[in-house]
């Protein structure tokens, strides 16, 4: 196995356990909304999750390992990334908050922390920064 093809798979295999991950708190209160079913189409093809393992992942999101962000960095940079699909397409429309709240206590924020987290996360998307910036404003924010 050549070194592009285990950073390939490795990346993979990263990509299902995070969506796994997604689908296991989109699907935590029992229910799946339409809005949050979008979000996970767009999610699945943006991940390069192929339709059976989107399928697969969605009948059993347990399969799949979740690889958590240790550092507070890295679940920065997956805020980022979650909050800009939920924002960019709109898919979730009202419910925008509802569903980062959602991921950011599965990436492990402090659920005391999270509104604050997410508001302040949603108004730099609005100010369209890049995720440098992004991360760099969510580790100033007290500062």
């Amino acid at each position: 196995m050549s070194i592009s093809d285990l950073f390939d798979s490795e990346f993979k295999a990263r990509n299902k356990g995070h969506f796994s991950a997604i689908v296991r708190v989109a699907t935590a209160d029992g229910d799946m909304s339409q809005e949050e079913r979008e979000f996970l189409d767009k999610l699945a093809v943006r991940l390069e999750i192929s339709k059976e393992e989107y399928e697969e992942i969605l009948e059993n999101p347990l399969k799949y390992p979740i690889n958590p962000p240790y550092l507070y960095t890295q679940r920065l940079e997956r805020l980022y990334d979650l909050s800009r699909m939920v924002y960019a397409d709109h898919v979730l429309g009202p419910k925008q908050k509802q569903i980062l709240t959602k991921f950011a206590l599965a990436l492990g924020f402090t659920p005391s922390n999270v509104p604050f987290i997410i508001d302040k996360a949603l108004s730099l998307l609005v100010l369209n920064v890049d995720a440098d910036t992004f991360v760099y404003e969510m580790t100033h924010m007290n500062k």
